[in-house]
């Protein structure tokens, strides 16, 4: 038996759709835990493009079963547009897909609300989706949330419906100075959607634990990255979830005692998209480069990544949030064409005397950890260990062996510097385009 999580060690967007979708062939149960369809998961099997949003990746094999958690807050419109589009590619989603009753409903008025509020920010946005994650979150801390379940009681529903859109209506016409929604043409859409969707909700903590007792191999599974994680990302510049392997205890039901193994999953380089600080990003025409060989746009949005080299700093931020067992690099091919590759190893600031807290009090700072005040942060500047490039293909080889001499090296560097195993190397977008060292769906027991 092995339950094992899968976490994004960056900013998101490392390739974690290809991990799990690589690792759910052990899986028995492949579960999500936090976020919504803000997050886009990418698989490409023989040649055929899978962009999953809320459905588990495991989705795409046989005799799986998938679970979308109380941790993740669901779009039914969306939800029912997944399955519907995986049903055009002959993927069915039936009684292998179960969603939590506890799970929190994103609404109309939470996308209108989002929208207007990033509107009134101007330069000074979050850089949001515009899904109504965000606000969905908000009602759920403040409870007024309406929840999956819910939706199965037409007249609570409607009720709860009633009392939240009084309060959101007003503040759209009166701070925001929007058009108010209508309430019987949510309710008609939402009773709709809850047609379709009732025979998928149930008591997913209640299920997921019967399967764990019953020795099934299960997998977890994250959206977004550490760095975007609510309480331990670069906040404000974070998602609305907490991203990291703490969130699958509370947003599946699952005790921490059941976990045996964390994967982190990497990028060779580091990419983010939206605002806030990057200490690595490359914002010339090699970044653009960089870019446009990684494909760098969201899988949800085609929005740009803004690209950069590798940041061992903020990944030994993640691994001691989040204790990985191993990591998962991917598009190592990405880097086939460059000649001098650089790891930002360490960051300096400069630190006038009102923002230095430290000793040093005004002279240059050297960060081996990263700051907590975002001032410190946005000013950081990455000190690099150059190391050379291969400028070779690596694109679909399968064994470490096979490799370039100074792409193995760079392997081997990163993983010293980190201190954690290097497990699996992505060489394309393939599913089989992997070089596997270690299959954490096989280890026996906790790492």
């Amino acid at each position: 038996m092995a339950n094992v999580v899968v976490v994004g060690a960056q900013w998101g967007d490392e390739g974690k759709g290809k991990i799990v979708d690589l690792m759910s062939e052990d899986a028995d149960v492949i579960a999500r835990y936090q976020g919504g369809h803000n997050a886009g998961h990418t698989v490409v099997i023989k040649d055929k493009k899978f962009v999953l949003h809320l459905i588990p990746s495991g989705i795409l094999h046989k005799n799986k079963t998938c679970i979308i958690g109380n941790g993740v807050v669901i779009d039914p419109g969306a939800l029912i547009e997944e399955i519907e589009g995986l049903k055009k590619k002959g993927i069915i989603a039936g009684k292998n897909l179960f969603v939590s009753g506890n799970a929190h409903v994103i609404m109309p008025y939470h996308v209108a609300i989002e929208a207007a509020c990033e509107q009134s920010k101007g330069s000074k946005k979050s850089g949001t989706t515009g899904r109504g994650i965000g606000p969905a979150y908000v009602d759920k801390a403040s409870r007024t949330g309406i929840r999956m379940l819910d939706l199965l009681d037409a007249g609570v529903f409607k009720e709860k419906l009633r009392t939240n859109l009084q309060q959101m209506n007003y503040i759209l016409e009166n701070r925001y100075k929007s058009k108010k929604l209508s309430l019987e043409k949510i309710y008609s859409n939402y009773m709709k959607h809850a047609r379709y969707l009732s025979p998928f909700i149930t008591d997913t903590s209640v299920l997921i634990n019967k399967f764990i007792d019953k020795g099934k191999n299960i997998l977890f599974e994250g959206a977004q990255g550490t760095l975007l994680d609510v309480d331990h990302g670069t906040y404000p510049y974070v998602t609305s979830s907490n991203a990291s392997a703490g969130g699958v205890c509370t947003g599946l039901g699952v005790a921490p005692t059941k976990i045996d193994g964390i994967v982190g999953v990497m990028k060779a380089y580091t990419t983010r998209v939206g605002s806030g600080p990057f200490p690595t990003e490359l914002k010339d025409k090699f970044g653009e480069a960089l870019r446009e060989r990684g494909g760098e746009y969201g899988a949800t949005t085609g929005r740009p990544r803004r690209c950069g080299w590798l940041d061992a700093v903020s990944l030994r931020h993640a691994i001691r949030i989040n204790g990985f067992t191993g990591i998962a690099m991917t598009k190592l091919d990405v880097l086939d064409e460059v000649e001098k590759i650089k790891v930002c190893v360490a960051y300096k600031y400069e630190n006038p005397k009102q923002d230095c807290k430290c000793s040093l009090k005004g002279k240059p700072c050297k960060y081996t950890d990263v700051p907590q005040s975002l001032k410190v942060l946005e000013r950081c500047e990455p000190l690099y260990k150059e190391l050379p490039g291969w400028q070779k293909s690596t694109l679909a080889i399968k064994k470490l062996k096979d490799l370039p001499k100074q792409a193995r090296e760079y392997i081997d560097y990163v993983e010293d510097l980190l201190n954690v195993k290097i497990d699996m190397i992505s060489t394309g977008q393939k599913r089989d385009e992997i070089i596997m060292q270690r299959n954490p769906m096989k280890a026996q027991g906790r790492w």
